[in-house]
């Protein structure tokens, strides 16, 4: 029997501009974090917002160091130690995955906090680049202080398996 996986995965505001959001897939439901300036339909690199929009996941990575795979009906592959993400606008590799060393601005993907064990790339300005219109939105894993992030969805360490086993590979994330 082919697995059903829920069509959306809605992330709600809680303030206009700040942190705090609720998660939903299906009838799950998680207490999550956004940008730490809110969301906006203005997207720009830096700014500290989520975009408020519908995207694609288009995969996604796990810390094989640091844990199994989770179940999901998404294709994830481990990241590797080398792994970076530019979020320099003007670099020809902007907003795209790159291998370290890389001389522009980029993120690790390693991270030495937890928040990068399970991350997936949500489909924003990644198909259609725009310079400038915000890099690496992903939904993460939240950080220990559960404050705001710089512009990705952030959910509970704890609930990481259970909103993965829900999620597949035509399932849209809408942050409202």
């Amino acid at each position: 029997m082919k697995r059903q996986y829920v069509e959306r995965v809605e992330v709600f505001r809680l303030e206009p501009r700040g942190p705090r959001a609720v998660l939903k897939a299906g009838t799950l439901l998680m207490s999550c974090r956004i940008g730490r300036n809110g969301g906006t339909h203005d997207k720009r690199e830096g700014d500290g917002a989520s975009p408020c929009a519908v995207m694609a996941i288009l995969g996604g990575f796990w810390r094989a160091d640091r844990r199994l795979p989770p179940r999901t009906g998404l294709r994830l592959r481990p990241i590797r130690g080398d792994d970076g993400w530019c979020d320099a606008p003007g670099a020809g590799a902007y907003n795209r995955p790159v291998r370290l060393p890389f001389s522009a601005s980029h993120e690790v993907m390693t991270r030495q906090d937890r928040q990068y064990d399970v991350v997936l790339d949500l489909d924003w300005n990644r198909r259609c680049r725009r310079q400038g219109r915000g890099s690496a939105i992903f939904l993460h894993l939240m950080s220990e202080t559960m404050g705001g992030t710089a512009g990705c969805v952030a959910m509970p360490p704890g609930r990481v398996d259970a909103l993965m086993a829900v999620i597949g590979p035509h399932t849209r994330v809408q942050i409202r």
